[in-house]
């Protein structure tokens, strides 16, 4: 039995690079607006502060805060409305787009609006061969494959940013810095790069993390914010008595705030190591606790271990192994893939909180706007332009391709499923009180085909969409007799089939514009067929080989079909291409 609570190996060969937007909302209307990051700023959305800049924050107001409890607190701050995401969705879109240029693994994985994590392992592995260990301080780090000159120059014997210990420091020459070491340098300076980069040419800031896993290099990030980065250093294995950094590191979280660990799953951990139920913060932070209950409190806990831990949080709708998954977690332990790049996003999904919403009108109102949103977002996420050859006629009849193609739509991926997702709100106590409820119910069909119609507006689209599935889902979820007041709604469509294309991720080739195509393709390699000259105009040609006196003129012989002169030795073919 106490075999089954060592955890596995570790594996810490990889270089992970998270990045975290600042303010990521504020910093979409500070990008139009440069003059708002010097002010108090805010994103209102119903009631709500979604998120405030560093200066607001400076004097008092923070997310999820009222906006009537915000003004008190700062009269004078700025708020804008934010309840269009469309613009959220853009900008994070675009960002993602120009950190996935740094890719060469295509190891790109976006979660959220303003979160990106990336493997560089192969990047920093080319440049350390790049290396001279005699002249570290004069470095040059190649961000292209193709292009040696494309990259920036860094000095190779230390760290950029803040290392993890905080008084971290490599003991030894440079000479002696170990292979990670050296990795975590060249993995710290390319964050630093791109950075920068990211703030002079789009405008925005981000804080970063330097790892070997995607759960650390995410955590360690929030050490220095905003506009810092932080990397979690060696040594990272337990040694004796020492616990490694890594484990020191994530020994001081709460439970909750560890990424794989969702909701539940730490509500079960502190139920049990408290014994009771975890007193829930009274506040607006969804998921806060008064209590803290840290990853080295589960740990250590005499009880816990691979196996009870799968019995402690597995069960319906469980993953299998979820106990081993956490057990390893707790060990800091994480050997999750950043997912490949896709071309497509894997679910498109739109949603809205509500004070009350208990009547089917209002509720009509709004599913109707939210299939507005979701569908609005399909043709901007999903549809791809194609060029279409136009073919015109000639005088004579002859068809020909027109010389400038025409621009046609094309579905990227077609969505398979539709889920609607409601979160009931919890029936009110004898005094008066409500229980915050957490929990969303989802009830998932099969996408309607008429949704990729393009000859029809968004509207009719979702007008139809409503009336023909959403309120049928819909009464499956809440039978009318027993009554409902939702909190939320959440509209999606998942299951992506993407279509044939070139990204790696596609369902097969396009053989349409593989045809389309194959005339630039081929050009070098074609036949073409030229009117015949004179027969004495041709003497020249034909009579290269005679220039040196190589070939007699009794060698010739005179084709019987289309008269030009040939070698005897190559009339045979000659004549097979006939």
């Amino acid at each position: 039995m106490e075999a089954k609570r060592v955890p596995p190996a570790r594996k810490d060969g990889r270089i992970i690079i998270h990045f975290d937007y600042d303010a990521f909302y504020c910093s979409v209307f500070e990008s139009k607006n440069p003059a708002l990051r010097s002010l108090p700023f805010a994103v209102q959305q119903k009631q709500i502060i979604v998120t405030c800049n560093y200066e607001a924050r400076r004097r008092g107001l923070h997310k999820l805060q009222l906006i009537k409890e915000a003004r008190r607190i700062c009269p004078d701050v700025i708020i804008e409305l934010g309840e269009d995401i469309s613009r959220f969705r853009d900008a994070s879109k675009e960002l993602y787009l120009f950190l996935k240029a740094y890719s060469w693994s295509g190891k790109v994985e976006k979660l959220g609006f303003d979160e990106v994590w990336l493997e560089v392992s192969d990047l920093v592995d080319y440049n350390m061969q790049l290396l001279n260990p005699h002249d570290l301080s004069q470095s040059w780090f190649q961000t292209s494959r193709e292009d040696p000159m494309e990259g920036f120059s860094f000095d190779a014997s230390g760290l950029a940013g803040h290392p993890y210990p905080p008084d971290w420091k490599q003991h030894g020459s440079s000479e002696s810095v170990d292979d990670l070491t050296m990795r975590m340098y060249l993995g710290s300076h390319l964050a630093q790069h791109m950075r920068h980069q990211l703030e002079q040419q789009k405008g925005y800031t981000a804080t970063v993390g330097i790892a070997t896993s995607k759960i650390l290099s995410k955590l360690v990030g929030n050490l220095n914010k905003p506009k810092g980065q932080t990397s979690v250093m060696p040594p990272l294995a337990p040694s004796g008595d020492d616990l490694g950094n890594a484990q020191t590191f994530l020994d001081g979280h709460e439970i909750g705030k560890v990424p794989g660990i969702g909701f539940k799953l730490a509500q079960k951990l502190r139920d049990f190591v408290l014994k009771r139920p975890a007193a829930f913060d009274t506040g607006l932070v969804y998921g806060g606790t008064r209590e803290n209950v840290t990853v080295a409190d589960v740990r250590r806990h005499s009880e816990v271990n691979a196996e009870m831990l799968e019995k402690l949080l597995g069960g319906p709708g469980s993953p299998h192994g979820i106990g081993f998954k956490v057990w390893c977690l707790l060990h800091a332990i994480d050997d999750t893939e950043v997912s490949q790049a896709k071309a497509v996003p894997s679910q498109i999904s739109i949603e809205d909180s509500y004070i009350r919403l208990d009547t089917m009108p209002e509720l009509l109102k709004e599913l109707d706007g939210l299939a507005r949103s979701l569908m609005t977002r399909m043709r901007i996420d999903l549809l791809g332009e194609e060029d279409v050859d136009k073919e015109e006629a000639t005088e004579d009849g002859t068809l020909i391709r027109a010389p400038t193609p025409l621009i046609s739509k094309k579905w990227l991926a077609h969505p398979k499923t539709l889920r609607l997702t409601t979160r009931p709100r919890s029936p009110l106590q004898p005094d008066g009180t409500r229980i915050r409820s957490f929990k969303r119910i989802s009830h998932s069909a099969p996408l309607p085909s008429f949704v990729f119609g393009l000859s029809e507006s968004v509207d009719a689209l979702a007008e139809r969409l409503v009336r023909e599935v959403l309120v049928g889902m819909f009464r499956k979820l809440h039978p009318e007799k027993s009554g409902w007041n939702l909190s939320l709604v959440n509209l999606a469509v998942t299951n992506m089939a993407e279509t044939a294309g070139e990204s790696k991720t596609a369902n097969g080739r396009d053989i349409s514009n593989m045809f389309k195509r194959q005339d630039d393709v081929l050009k070098d390699f074609r036949v073409k067929e030229e009117s015949p000259e004179p027969l004495e105009e041709q003497q020249d040609v034909v009579d290269g080989w005679d220039d040196d006196g190589e070939l007699a003129d009794d060698d010739r012989a005179c084709c019987s079909e289309c008269g030009m002169q040939i070698p005897m030795f190559a009339m045979l073919a000659h004549k097979r291409f006939h």
